[in-house]
């Protein structure tokens, strides 16, 4: 095998589209992409930011959900990412997004992202936030047999070596099933 070196960079598949929805101190409802996060813990959630509206707002509110970006939504998703919520400060509205407000946190669900993780800031140092999930919520819509359906929900996954946006393929295996043949 030949390999093809790229240097350090944080190229790795795949990296999960996340929409950070927050409300500012007047409560309208912000929205951003980003693309380096995941799962830390079974309640926790772990976020690389820079500086961005959202992040003045964690500040004010303490509070944030996190929606899978979808196939229906890649433009709206992908706006979000390369507009400024200084700068364009009805970006929720332009996006075409509707907020509703989370049960759990001081945070908007957007209503045409069916699922959300509604989180807690537990901290915010040196560009990493940590958040504590409090709840999932999904969309009915996208629920078959008590879980969430992935064919339904349509998520998208970052491509950093193309930067280009893909849905998810076909099941392939069962987690924690079939390694056991291996056994």
């Amino acid at each position: 095998m030949s390999r093809v070196n790229f240097g350090a960079k944080p190229l790795m598949y795949p990296q999960p589209v996340l929409i950070i929805a927050t409300y500012d101190e007047n409560g309208v409802p912000n929205a951003m992409n980003a693309a380096w996060g995941i799962t830390t813990d079974f309640k926790e959630i772990t976020i690389s930011l820079s500086e961005h509206k959202t992040t003045d707002n964690l500040a004010k509110r303490g509070a944030f959900t996190v929606s899978l970006a979808t196939e229906g939504q890649v433009i709206a998703c992908d706006y979000v990412g390369i507009e400024s919520g200084r700068k364009v400060p009805d970006k929720f509205e332009k996006a075409g997004f509707h907020a509703t407000k989370s049960d759990f946190v001081d945070a908007p669900l957007i209503d045409e992202l069916p699922v959300a993780l509604e989180c807690k800031v537990k901290s915010f140092n040196d560009g990493i936030l940590i958040g504590e999930i409090v709840n999932v919520s999904a969309d009915e819509s996208v629920v078959t047999d008590g879980a969430v359906d992935v064919k339904k929900v349509k998520p998208i996954s970052f491509d950093p070596f193309a930067n280009a946006y893909y849905g998810i393929g076909e099941k392939v295996g069962n987690a924690f099933k079939d390694g056991a043949k291996l056994k």
